[in-house]
């Protein structure tokens, strides 16, 4: 399909506090800038939404990672065996994971694979298998310091966190990820390994505006189906509203969630974050597996379906040598999309659609019993929509804390 209109991709949900701010703070003394970061050509610029925090005092790029790391985040998700207060220098680390996980990015990072072994060997998981695609050619734009750098090893180093014996696939594009292809090419990938997941850390600039029409967002839902393929999208960062291509029944909305830790540092509860994306619909019908929410969401689909980490102020730990220089704590639905996607993979179910894993995921919310089992209910905050008992426009159903409801 030939598009009509300009469309922006956006990176819907970086937030990079570099190393030496206190995770923990939603507030700090200190500059947040945002760097220049418009790429791409034939008139379809490409945008990050990203925030560099540098306390007073300056940063230290050579300090090591303060944010959360793969033993806590899996803790808190249900990942790995629970231990008491799931700290942040936790050892338990994740070791599921089969078949493959795909990312769908911007540009080229020169130092991906480096600084994926620079990871994996800071918190002991296995070296990474990532295999780079360019949707347009054998080699795609360099996005080194363009924050979409930052993003793609964000993006790779938290699915392997959650997954590490998934193989990652990190399908590029050149302007656009669905016209250029790299949408495709990621499932295609995964279905070749025998299925899982990709995830989208992106969404179209304008909301649900960005496509000119109704009728025309709805055709682009096709491009995620894709047999024995499970799609997630962050949900995006400006609060309440409804992303694309997050909103699209066949897409696992990634709403945020901001972890609590107390004095000790202990791991106390999540609450919505209020950057999150997520709100209703006004062009894609309900679908079926949402019908247990129609009281909420009325005859439109809404999102997000569910959530996890993604206040900068919690964020996790990445490694990044072109944008961070080193160490970085990241934050956003950028990071909830790669771990969801992850604990799903790790969860092992292999779903053949996204809607036949969202089918799984609201039947267990429609039961009290195992809903309370296996998704923390998160009641507290407000995102431009307030937290609340059951499902909401913030944390959808909740945040994972078992793998057995996924």
């Amino acid at each position: 399909m030939r598009r009509t209109v300009l469309l922006l991709a956006i990176v819907a949900s970086v937030v990079v506090v570099l190393a030496g701010f206190a995770a923990g703070q939603e507030a700090a003394r200190g500059t947040v800038i945002a760097p220049a970061s418009t790429q791409g050509t034939l008139g379809l610029p490409v945008h990050t939404h990203l925030f560099i925090f540098i306390p007073e005092g300056g940063v230290n790029p050579d300090a090591g990672p303060t944010g959360e790391t793969p033993a806590s985040i899996g803790c808190i998700y249900g990942v790995t065996k629970k231990t008491k207060g799931c700290p942040k220098n936790g050892t338990v680390i994740p070791t599921g994971g089969t078949k493959a996980i795909a990312v769908v990015e911007y540009g080229s990072t020169s130092t991906l694979q480096s600084d994926a072994k620079t990871f994996s060997t800071q918190f002991g998981l296995p070296a990474p298998n990532i295999t780079e695609i360019c949707a347009t050619g054998k080699t795609c734009p360099s996005n080194n310091g363009t924050g979409w750098d930052v993003e793609t090893s964000l993006d790779v180093q938290w699915a392997h966190a959650m997954a590490p014996n998934a193989a990652i696939y990190v399908a590029e594009f050149s302007n656009d990820p669905i016209g250029d292809g790299a949408e495709t090419d990621a499932a295609k990938a995964v279905a070749a390994l025998g299925g899982g997941e990709v995830s989208n850390s992106w969404t179209y600039n304008g909301g649900e505006g960005w496509c000119g029409s109704g009728d025309c967002e709805l055709q682009y839902d096709s491009y995620f189906v894709y047999s024995g393929v499970v799609f997630f999208g962050s949900a995006g960062d400006s609060g309440a509203g409804a992303a694309y291509p997050s909103i699209s029944p066949n897409v696992i909305s990634a709403g945020g969630t901001y972890i609590l830790r107390n004095g000790s540092g202990s791991y106390t509860k999540q609450t919505c974050w209020g950057g999150s994306g997520g709100g209703p619909s006004a062009v894609e019908p309900i679908p079926s597996y949402q019908n247990v929410i129609s009281k909420i969401v009325g005859n439109f689909r809404g999102s997000p379906d569910m959530a996890a980490d993604a206040s900068p102020a919690s964020g996790v730990s990445v490694y990044s040598t072109t944008g961070c220089k080193g160490w970085c704590t990241v934050g956003g639905t950028s990071v909830a999309s790669p771990v969801l996607a992850a604990i799903v993979n790790a969860a092992g179910g292999f779903e053949a659609s996204t809607v036949d894993e969202l089918t799984k995921v609201y039947g267990e919310y429609g039961v009290a019993k195992t809903y309370k089992k296996d998704f923390n209910d998160v009641t507290i905050g407000n995102n431009g929509y307030p937290a609340q008992k059951g499902w909401d426009y913030c944390t959808g159903v909740g945040a994972p804390k078992s793998l057995k409801g996924l």
